[in-house]
C-alpha cells in the first residue's frame, strides 16, 4: 500500500527524473592504471593490520599519479583515479573472495577476528566492561539511578517512560580522525536503538529490579560492526553492575559477496572494506537460545531464502564462539551491587494513602527526604514506595518513618508511647509516624478520676490498647492491656 501511494504521488506530480551525464574515464587511462598496479593493489589491501592497509593505499595512489602524469595524462584525466581505484578494488576484493575463499585480512570465511573481555575496567563506575574484535573496541559503561531517573519519551512508536537507556557514542579518534564531536546522528542513534532492542527482552521488571539503567557505549576503537561490539560490551557491564540480566548477550555482523551469475559468499564478522565492497550487512544479536534483534542493510537486489539460512547458521554459530570468550569473563550477575551505586529499598502501602504521604504541595513527602537525608522517595500509582539513597542506613530509617506513618491500627492491637499533651477530658500518646492516640480520663483505671493529672503527666511513657479506629482518630485504653 505504501509503493502505491508514493508511485501514485509520482504521477500526480508528474516531475521527471534528472539524468546525469556522468563522462567515462578514457580507456587508453584505464588500461595504463591496471598495468601500472599489476600485484601492487593486492599487497596494499590484503593485510591485517588497518592502519597499514591505509598507509600502503595511500602511497600506491600517489605513486599512480606521479607515473600517469610522467606519461603526460592531464588534470583533467586523472579526476577519475578514485573511481578507476574504486572500481579495481571491488573486481580484486570479490573475486579473491569467490575463487579463492581469500578475505583482505587473510580470515576464513566463517573465522571470527581475535577476541578480549574485561570486566571492571573503570571501579568507580557501577559497572563497566571493554569488548574487543580485531581492531574495534567497545567500552560500556553502566549507571544505576533511582526510578525518578526513569526518561519521559514521547513519540510516534511510544509514549511513556523508559527505565533502560543506552547511549551509543562514536567519537572522531575511533577512526583515526582528529575533529570537533558534534551531536549523535541517525548512524549512533540507530546503532544505539539497535543495541537496546537486543538487550532490552533481557532486563528485569520494575518490581524485581527498581532502578533506572542507563548504558553508555563508548567506541574507541572502529573497524566493523561497532554496534555488535556495543551489545556485547553493554550486556557484560549490566551483569558487571549487579544488574540481573537474564542472559549473556552477543551479536555479530555477517557479510555477502554475489556475482552476476549468483554465485555468493556468505561473510562472518565483516569489517571495513568487506562491508564497503560487499551485498549486505546483517546484524544478528542474541543469546545462546535464539536471537533477540537483526539489522540488514542491502546493496544486492535482494537475498533468498537459502542464503538468510545460511546467514543466521554461521551467525548462530559465531554468537556461540563469542558468548564463550565473554563468558569465560562474566557469565551471570554479580550478587551485589557496586559500593557506589544508589541502595533502593521499597514498601508498600495503600493507593488510597498516596496523597495523605505526599501531603499539601508535597509537604510531607519532601519534609521526609530532608530529616531523613535520602535523595528521592518516589511512588507508583499502585502504592509502591522506593526510596533511594547511597546510604542504606538512611533508606531503612525512611522506610520506618513511611511504615509508622502508613500504618493502619487495628482494635485490640497492643500499643506504647509518650504521653505528649494533657486535656481536661485525657492525654495524648505519640504514637511515632506522625501518628497519635487518645486516652480518655475514664480509660486509665477502673476508679473514678477527677482530675488528669492524678493518673498521667507530659513525658509519661505508657502501654495501652486501641479500643476504637474511626475516621483516623485513634481510641486508647490504659486499663484494658491486661484484658
Amino acid at each position: 500500500e505504501l509503493v502505491d501511494f508514493q508511485n501514485e504521488l509520482v504521477r500526480d506530480l508528474g516531475e521527471k527524473k534528472v539524468t546525469l551525464d556522468i563522462p567515462e574515464a578514457p580507456e587508453n587511462l584505464v588500461n595504463e592504471v591496471r598495468n601500472f598496479l599489476g600485484g601492487k593493489l593486492e599487497e596494499a589491501i590484503y593485510t591485517t593490520e588497518k592502519k597499514k592497509a591505509e598507509e600502503l593505499q595511500h602511497a600506491l595512489k600517489q605513486s599512480l599519479i606521479e607515473h600517469l602524469q610522467s606519461k603526460g595524462f592531464s588534470e583533467e584525466d586523472l579526476v577519475h583515479i578514485p573511481n578507476i581505484l574504486e572500481e579495481e578494488t571491488d573486481v580484486l576484493i570479490k573475486r579473491n573472495i569467490l575463487e579463492q575463499d581469500r578475505r583482505p585480512d587473510g580470515r576464513g570465511l566463517d573465522e571470527v577476528r581475535d577476541l578480549y573481555a574485561e570486566t571492571g575496567t573503570l571501579p568507580r563506575m557501577h559497572g563497566s566492561a571493554i569488548f574487543v574484535r580485531g581492531d574495534t573496541q567497545a567500552l560500556a559503561i553502566t549507571t544505576l539511578g533511582g526510578p525518578g531517573d526513569e526518561q519521559l519519551v514521547e513519540n510516534v512508536e511510544f509514549s511513556g517512560k523508559r527505565r533502560f537507556l543506552l547511549h551509543y557514542n562514536f567519537p572522531p579518534y575511533s577512526v583515526g580522525e582528529a575533529k570537533a564531536s558534534r551531536g549523535p546522528g541517525r548512524r549512533d542513534i540507530g546503532h544505539g536503538v539497535l543495541a537496546h532492542k537486543a538487550l532490552e527482552p533481557l532486563m528485569p521488571k520494575k518490581d524485581e529490579f527498581p532502578y533506572t539503567v542507563r548504558v553508555v557505549s563508548e567506541i574507541l576503537s572502529s573497524n566493523g560492526s561497532s554496534s555488535m561490539a556495543t551489545v556485547s560490551a553493554s550486556s557484560m557491564s549490566l551483569m558487571d553492575a549487579g544488574v540481573p540480566l537474564k542472559a549473556p548477550v552477543a551479536g555479530i555482523a555477517m557479510g555477502l559477496v554475489l556475482d552476476e551469475s549468483g554465485k555468493y559468499k556468505i561473510l562472518t564478522d565483516i569489517q571495513g572494506p568487506e562491508d564497503h565492497y560487499g551485498g549486505m550487512d546483517f546484524k544478528v544479536a542474541g543469546t545462546k537460545d535464539g536471537i533477540n534483534a537483526v539489522q540488514l542493510d542491502v546493496k544486492v537486489d535482494g537475498l533468498t531464502l537459502e542464503m538468510i539460512r545460511e546467514t543466521l547458521s554461521k551467525a548462530t554459530k559465531a554468537r556461540l564462539h563469542i558468548l564463550q570468550v565473554t563468558n569465560a569473563v562474566i557469565d551471570k550477575p554479580r550478587s551485589d551491587l557496586s559500593p557506589y551505586a544508589p541502595r533502593i529499598l521499597v514498601t508498600k502501602i495503600s493507593p488510597d494513602r498516596i496523597g495523605e504521604l505526599i501531603g499539601p504541595g508535597g509537604k510531607v513527602i519532601n519534609g521526609l527526604i530532608e530529616e531523613t537525608g535520602v535523595d528521592s522517595i518516589d511512588i507508583d500509582d499502585d502504592g509502591t514506595v522506593m526510596v533511594t539513597t547511597p546510604d542504606a542506613k538512611k533508606a531503612e530509617i525512611a522506610i520506618a518513618r513511611i511504615n509508622a506513618m502508613m500504618r493502619e491500627y487495628a482494635v485490640g492491637e497492643m500499643v506504647e508511647g509518650d504521653i505528649i499533651k494533657l486535656l481536661d477530658f485525657g492525654a495524648i500518646v505519640d504514637l511515632g509516624g506522625g501518628k497519635d492516640g487518645m486516652v480518655h480520663i475514664s480509660e486509665f483505671k477502673d476508679a473514678f478520676v477527677k482530675d488528669i493529672k492524678e493518673v498521667a503527666k507530659e513525658g509519661d511513657h505508657v502501654k495501652a490498647k486501641v479500643i476504637s479506629v474511626e475516621n483516623g482518630r485513634i481510641g486508647l485504653s490504659v486499663k484494658r492491656v491486661k484484658e
